[in-house]
């Protein structure tokens, strides 16, 4: 087995250590490679470059994702730690 196994419900492991590798949490490792897994890396790697930047978005809108993401400390962030939170989940 790897050395950070991700455990039985990630399907594709090597993207998901390669994700690892570039600093990516493990969720959104595990999304990326479960998703590529189910509809082919291609097609994953298509997606994207929709929602604007996260600069453009209020500082509500960003509590909100980080809500939906269950960022912790997230009431009591400036905007520019939101979008470090944000970026590194």
């Amino acid at each position: 087995m790897p050395e950070r196994d991700p455990g039985p419900s990630v399907k594709d492991e090597e993207l998901y250590e390669k994700l690892r590798d570039e600093g990516n949490s493990k969720e959104k490792a595990a999304r990326i490679a479960n998703a590529a897994a189910n509809r082919g890396r291609s097609d994953v790697g298509r997606e994207g470059g929709e929602a604007p930047a996260y600069e453009d978005w209020t500082v509500d809108e960003l509590r909100e994702r980080a809500a939906e993401l269950d960022v912790e400390g997230r009431s009591t962030m400036r905007k520019d730690e939101l979008i470090d939170a944000l970026r590194s989940h």
